[in-house]
């Protein structure tokens, strides 16, 4: 590695770090969360955020917009949201001299950081609305290809699926989602310092580290860190492993996965490792990233048997089951 190539990815680091200081003014706890959710955006993808209400799941998209320097905008979703509320539609205007023209107003989506609300409280017709645009960074209304800003990202909020009144995500949808960052309860201690912190009279305000343009040169320099050829073997391990009809599967996986990750799951893996390790200050990824990364990556990515759920099967136990047999030392010292 060239001496610019490793004074780049030095740079990028301390300014992933300085970031992560003005959210930890807003955000107190959650830091794994907050490197996941900071490592999708500079991988270039999209989050979905699983939590219960009130974990500050709002709080953190909101202060990252704020932080990154982005043009942020939350749709709250709604049983009753339709397509056009989010992508915009045309609207019939007349002019002064009487001519009536038609005239495209944009929706939310029209931004950079989208903040999608508890996503999964709307239709699936309107979920959809989303897949153009998230994958392909266009949207097609009235006929019409429309570009959106770059960077462009969603950051989506999602409550429980067993709570009333929510709608199961596509698998289509769930795939345009880099990573998947659950939300858990914070500590004793770190609750006790949300109480006390955010109860007073003034609430913590964080600062602008970096712009749009900042962010691109990141996730520039995340795509041009190396990788080595053990961490790209150990990534296609874990990922096929976890297929059911793939030759050679593990009798536990047969049994217990009914679908399992496409290479997007693979190529997710990949950026995901470069971005911790670059967050973390290290010039390259290692297989340890690869096993840290891989319930983020690969948990929307497949499902399991009925027998497997009525059995109290997790997909996170499935994938942590594969990651021990196939990446452990032992596994390494035999391959």
């Amino acid at each position: 590695m060239s001496a610019d190539a490793v004074a780049e990815i030095e740079a990028a680091g301390e300014t992933l770090a300085r970031a992560r200081d003005e959210i930890a003014k807003r955000v107190i706890g959650q830091q794994t969360v907050v490197d996941l959710v900071l490592n999708a955006l500079i991988s270039g993808g999209h989050a979905l955020l699983v939590g219960a209400p009130g974990l500050a799941k709002t709080r953190l998209v909101e202060t990252l917009g704020v932080v990154l320097g982005m043009n942020a905008k939350r749709v709250q979703f709604t049983p009753d949201l339709m397509p056009a509320d989010i992508l915009g539609a045309e609207v019939l205007e007349e002019g002064r001299d009487g001519a009536r023209d038609f005239r495209f107003i944009e929706g939310p989506i029209f931004c950079q950081l989208l903040m999608a609300d508890e996503i999964n409280r709307a239709s699936p017709r309107t979920q959809s609305a989303l897949l153009q645009a998230m994958q392909e960074k266009v949207v097609t209304v009235a006929g019409a290809n429309r570009r959106l800003p770059h960077p462009f990202h969603v950051l989506a909020t999602q409550n429980p699926i067993e709570q009333e009144g929510t709608y199961p995500l596509p698998e289509a949808q769930l795939d345009r989602f880099i990573l998947q960052v659950d939300v858990d309860y914070p500590s004793l201690e770190d609750e006790r310092r949300i109480v006390l912190a955010t109860t007073g009279v003034d609430d913590a305000h964080a600062e602008p580290v970096m712009g749009p343009g900042d962010l691109e040169g990141i996730q520039k320099t995340v795509r041009r860190m190396p990788a080595g050829e053990t961490v790209v073997d150990a990534i296609l391990k874990i990922v096929r492993a976890a297929r059911p009809d793939e030759p050679g599967a593990h009798d536990a996986v047969k049994r217990n996965v009914a679908w399992g990750p496409g290479p997007r799951a693979a190529q997710a893996l990949m950026m995901a490792v470069r971005a911790k390790a670059l967050i973390e200050g290290r010039l390259a990824p290692s297989v340890a990233d690869v096993v840290a990364l891989a319930r983020p990556a690969m948990k929307h990515r497949m499902a399991l048997t009925f027998a497997a759920k009525a059995e109290g099967g997790t997909v996170d136990a499935v994938i942590d089951e594969i990651a021990a047999r196939e990446l452990s030392p032992a596994s390494a010292a035999a391959a």
